[in-house]
């Protein structure tokens, strides 16, 4: 059984995934990287999970990659960045694919720091909502002198633009939660003691309504930043084709003729 991840899964189909590392602020070592991938994994054909919280442990949401004790393996002697290499292609890079790629909606809950790679795992969720003490710090280059990873070179330009990630990336100052929702990082932040009940609620939205379409939307705005729009009309095109002849959409439409709430649960 794998500590680093605490897993509850809730009667609204909401599953809570909780970092466990409180004693070195969710620190990314092997088993935490490999037990939440793998959780996230079984979680891909699990009907009862529709939608995942993923929170840490104590007052910290990720203090980054453990720099002291990260239990990899370096059996083939490799040197730090060639180690280092290895293990994102084999597990960092695959869970930030497993995250965001993920059938489910998910929200990550950001309670207290993240810094370094952990500002790529807060950044992953589809919904990013942080305590009001929550602060993000990019400490790979002014620490390090490495570049920010765990997808965090990606999301962070492509959310507040590269005047302001490349303040953060080369200052590696504290980001407030207030800060980080006004400069569009994130969607909200609440007050410490709401930030889990405000989360639930949120996925319990996301629980409750047409889960396939939601992650499609997710999908639209991704490919959006990489592309013309001439190219995301004829990708609209192509989702619509294959979203309007899902169950979903005709228990939409339906639940607006007869003037109810729809019900993407039980579709038969």
């Amino acid at each position: 059984m794998n500590n680093a991840i605490e897993r509850e899964l809730l009667e609204t189909g909401v599953l809570v995934l909780r970092l466990n590392r409180p004693e070195v602020l969710n620190a990314m070592n092997r088993d935490l990287i490999v037990g939440l991938l793998n959780t996230i994994n079984e979680t891909i054909d699990d009907e009862k999970v529709r939608s995942i919280v993923l929170t840490g442990n104590g007052r910290g949401f990720c203090a980054g990659a453990d720099l002291v004790d990260g239990g990899w393996p370096n059996e083939d002697n490799l040197s730090a960045g060639q180690s280092a290499g290895k293990n994102m292609e084999t597990a960092f890079n695959p869970l930030v694919k497993a995250i965001t790629q993920s059938g489910k909606p998910i929200v990550t809950a950001i309670n207290g720091i993240a810094a370094g790679g952990g500002v790529g795992l807060a950044l992953s969720g589809d919904i990013v909502i942080a305590a009001k003490s929550a602060k993000f710090k990019l400490v790979f280059g002014p620490n390090l002198g490495i570049i920010s990873d765990v997808g965090s070179s990606w999301f962070v330009p492509n959310l507040i633009g590269r005047a302001r990630a490349n303040g953060m990336g080369l200052l590696g100052e504290d980001i407030s939660a207030e800060q980080a929702k006004n400069w569009g990082l994130i969607w909200d932040f609440v007050e410490d003691d709401d930030l889990l009940s405000k989360s639930l609620e949120i996925a319990e939205r996301l629980a409750n309504g047409p889960i396939d379409g939601l992650k499609a939307i997710v999908k639209a705005h991704d490919n959006a930043l990489s592309t013309s729009l001439n190219e995301q009309l004829d990708y609209e095109r192509d989702a619509q084709e294959v979203l309007l002849d899902k169950k979903e959409f005709k228990e939409g439409v339906s639940a607006f003729v007869g003037k109810r709430k729809p019900n993407f649960r039980d579709l038969s």
